[in-house]
């Protein structure tokens, strides 16, 4: 029986990547998706025509009901979880912090932080040996952005960003001794349409001069960084506690400890 997988926000951008990679390594694939599901049927349908087994579950994960739905709907069709990957996050037009309401950044925090956490608990009541299950893996999407602050565009992203990097060191000590790795992966400038959610549509692009290689990430990059992190194929190796960079302002793929990097044989 293939492991199951769930990937929030995965009806576009990395998400999407990261779905059809995790398919093509032996994943069966949840898709969640927050309100685009023709988006996220097309993903299901590409995993699908390539053999996999695939179900897209709508929930918004700033909403708890909303996520304790989708995770009963997932033990209720597919079984036990066996990796989450916690790509689901918003960001708001470039903005001052000055001249930021509560509302956004609310919003931001809601979806970005809480939303992670709220996923994370379930995964972990599913996975974790404490609660009777097998171990599993869990995998943040921070990035860059929380090292670099993005003053005078996205200081409350970032910021939420940093928290998750936060996050995943205390929960990756939390569950160690529990068979359940936590890491987490930072994409530097990449190419996908949540620059058009920051009103910069053509923002990636723009930047390009600045990048050593002269181009933007794609999602395909950061989505083989993420399923590698998430493995429980038992070929793939197995990190714990550690940040990846994606970031092709400094070459490509980077591997920067958040605390301690530990290889699991038996995880």
């Amino acid at each position: 029986m293939n492991p199951v997988i769930l990937i929030t926000g995965a009806s576009r951008g990395i998400g999407a990547a990261t779905a059809l990679q995790a398919a093509r390594a032996g994943y069966t694939v949840v898709v969640n998706y927050r309100a685009n599901e023709l988006a996220a049927e097309s993903v299901v349908r590409q995993i699908r025509e390539m053999g996999a087994k695939a179900i897209a579950v709508q929930a918004d994960v700033a909403d708890e009901a909303e996520v304790l739905a989708m995770f009963a709907t997932i033990d209720a069709q597919l079984g036990p979880l066996r990796a989450l990957v916690n790509n689901a996050g918003v960001v708001d037009v470039a903005s001052r912090v000055d001249k930021m309401t509560v509302t956004r950044m609310k919003r931001i925090f809601d979806t970005n932080v809480i939303g992670s956490m709220l996923c994370a608990r379930e995964a972990v009541l599913r996975m974790s040996t404490r609660h009777g299950g097998s171990g599993g893996a869990i995998v943040n999407l921070s990035s860059v952005a929380a090292t670099l602050g993005s003053p005078g565009q996205y200081v409350d992203y970032a910021a939420s960003k940093g928290a998750i990097d936060a996050f995943t060191v205390g929960l990756a000590r939390e569950v160690a001794t529990e068979s359940i790795r936590v890491n987490a992966v930072r994409p530097g400038i990449i190419d996908t349409d949540i620059h058009a959610s920051g009103g910069q549509p053509g923002r990636a692009q723009h930047l390009a001069a600045t990048i050593p290689i002269q181009r933007p990430g794609i999602a395909g990059e950061v989505a083989s960084a993420i399923v590698g992190c998430s493995a429980v194929v038992p070929a793939t190796p197995r990190v714990h506690c550690s940040m990846w960079a994606v970031d092709v302002r400094f070459g490509g793929l980077g591997h920067a400890p958040a605390a301690e990097t530990a290889h699991w044989p038996n995880a």
